[in-house]
């Protein structure tokens, strides 16, 4: 039998295969960047100051509950109250769940905000891990602290559902401050459209080396690292060239965990946030169109641009590694349990298309990837790589990826302009090229290692290490409203 022929063929094959694939997969990309640009311009067309200003005075604008889970976020989420407690909006509350936390977390907050306990009626319209004690603020009213055993990220929330008496709630992470009218943006498309809306995601933005006073993001700046700068470039293509394209194609799936508004009572029907998914947020998602498309009702889950939650990113490769094993992990974990949507026209176009993109693009697109890299390796050490080939591959796989990120940079720059400075766009264009060298390599291998922990059931979270805020140097300067 010749081993050496049959070797050849099928790398030859898996070549062809690969260059098929990311010929697909970079027309979608471009479709999607395509309806990105549309809405973006449409969405900065159509919003006035005045909009919102109506909805922070109108009697008729829906309360929310702000739900913000927290676990060891001694160093951040003071800061992150603080923000929230100087949020432009009419009603609202903020529940904090300290979720077992073994560091200081609770004693920051009874020393900042001035806790104490106090009896208040805990419905469990979701099981959750027993609550231990509920504190109210003798500073701020409306700010509550959940104090529960430790029972992970989505019983946190849970455990914040059933203590809230709002109809929408808020989810927002610990390590994060959202900006001042980020409400008032994210809850405009339930005003609009009250009786379909479900769920509206905002973008996420890194928060890594800007300047944050008193809960307030002070002054906007690149972080100094190339690592987090990486992720700012990452985190502009997902959200301005990814998200929205999909929430224009009404099949958006994800909803970023650290800020997303949703319908109370439509959570409550399909038994809250899932304790056995690592993406909590993505399951909830899932879960909420496909019981709305069995209901046959006529339903909006949609993402917004503007309302900008400011983030921590990770800052080592280590925890970098462990936070994309998770999400990537959850990925799977959420389809494999929902497979029986896939190509299902019960499910629209969240059965014909969304799901089947996840799951050959998103989901097996670092494996595809990977080997893709590994058979040009093998092709040319068997003497059969072809140059056309090579060249074709190269351009598919890395340089349209350059011209996603700079696409995705450039619209930032033409709409929300949040990193006015030009060094500052000059060095987001630069990473935009580099992080196609080696960055996007590396995550897909921590994706890949994502398959095999998922093939053998492991679950964790992974321990995320938080450096906190920058304060400015000296003096600390009034707080500054972001335009």
């Amino acid at each position: 039998m010749d081993w050496k022929g049959l070797l050849i063929s099928a790398v030859v094959g898996f070549n062809l295969f690969v260059l098929w694939y990311f010929i697909i997969l970079n027309g979608i990309y471009l479709i999607l960047f395509l309806a990105s640009l549309a809405e973006v311009m449409r969405y900065l067309r159509r919003t006035f100051s005045s909009d919102y200003q109506q909805i922070l005075t109108s009697e008729m604008t829906w309360p929310i509950s702000i739900l913000v889970p927290a676990h060891n976020e001694e160093k951040t989420i003071v800061a992150t109250v603080r923000s929230l407690l100087m949020l432009n909006y009419g009603q609202f509350e903020i529940i904090v769940v300290n979720d077992g936390s073994t560091d200081e977390t609770l004693k920051r907050l009874v020393e900042a905000f001035e806790l104490r306990r106090m009896d208040k009626v805990y419905r469990r319209s979701i099981a959750t891990r027993p609550v231990r004690g509920v504190y109210g603020s003798l500073l701020q009213t409306g700010l509550i602290v959940l104090d529960k055993e430790r029972g992970g990220k989505a019983d946190a929330l849970n455990a914040g559902i059933n203590l809230s008496r709002y109809p929408l709630f808020c989810s927002v992470d610990a390590d994060s401050v959202i900006e001042e009218d980020a409400l008032l943006k994210v809850v405009k498309p339930f005003m609009e459209h009250p009786e379909e809306m479900i769920a509206v995601g905002g973008i996420v933005r890194c928060i890594n080396g800007c300047e944050v006073t008193d809960g307030r993001v002070t002054k906007i700046r690149l972080p100094q690292r190339a690592l987090p700068t990486m992720q700012v470039v990452e985190y502009l293509r997902a959200f301005l060239t990814g998200r929205i394209g999909w929430s224009v194609l009404r099949s958006l799936l994800i909803i970023s965990g650290a800020f997303g508004l949703y319908k109370k009572s439509e959570v409550i029907e399909v038994g809250g946030y899932d304790h056995f998914t690592d993406t909590e947020d993505l399951e909830l998602v899932v879960q909420l169109h496909e019981n709305l498309r069995r209901k046959k009702k006529k339903y909006r889950i949609v993402f917004v641009p503007d309302p900008v939650c400011w983030t921590e990113v990770p800052t080592t490769w280590k925890v970098l590694s462990r936070q994309r094993n998770r999400w990537h992990r959850g990925m799977l974990q959420t389809f494999a349990r929902h497979k029986s949507g896939f190509f299902n026209p019960r499910f629209g176009g969240i059965g014909l298309f969304a799901y089947p993109y996840y799951l050959l693009f998103e989901t097996f697109g670092p494996l595809v990837e990977v080997l893709g890299y590994v058979t040009v390796l093998v092709s040319y050490l068997l003497g059969i790589l072809n140059f056309e080939f090579f060249l074709l591959f190269f351009i598919l796989a890395v340089l349209y990826g350059v011209f996603l990120s700079v696409a995705a940079i450039l619209m930032e720059e033409i709409s929300f302009r949040r990193y006015p400075a030009w060094e500052d766009l000059l060095r987001l264009l630069l990473y935009g090229i580099l992080e196609n060298f080696g960055y996007r390599q590396i995550l897909a291998v921590f994706k890949v290692r994502a398959f095999w922990d998922f093939l053998h059931r492991r679950r964790h979270w992974g321990r995320m290490e938080r450096e906190g805020f920058q304060a400015p140097p000296g003096p600390r300067p009034a707080p500054a409203k972001l335009g």
